[in-house]
């Protein structure tokens, strides 16, 4: 009974870290193109060793596509691949974000926050 419940709560905890990850991939990618300039596909690379799950190239693709269309991101192709680097604007959105990590820190613990028991 421990073990299945243990095996529960880790597929929740999968599906929970899955859904925060697609919720927030745009931000994600803008923070690690602030590091170095990557293709879509070191992106899903990045996600898989990083939190344990594939992204779809199409949900990746269509992100980096809306992001360059936004102006934060800007496209070139290098050899085989095309590598995005942040545009000035991308920069600041970024740097906004981080500035306001503990603001949707405490937003996502306070959904859950009368849930705890």
């Amino acid at each position: 009974m421990m073990e299945t419940i243990q095996i529960r709560r880790g597929r929740i905890l999968h599906q929970l870290r899955k859904r925060t990850i697609k919720n927030f991939i745009d931000l994600l990618i803008l923070l690690r193109l602030q590091e170095k300039p990557m293709s879509g596909y070191d992106i899903i690379t990045l996600i898989f060793e990083n939190f344990g799950f594939l992204p779809s190239s199409g949900s990746i693709y269509s992100t980096l596509y809306a992001l360059e269309r936004e102006g934060l991101i800007k496209g070139r192709w290098n050899s085989k691949k095309r590598l995005y680097t942040l545009t000035e604007k991308g920069q600041e959105t970024a740097r906004l974000a981080l500035a306001l990590s503990s603001n949707i820190e405490k937003l996502i613990q306070n959904i859950f926050k009368d849930q705890i028991t």
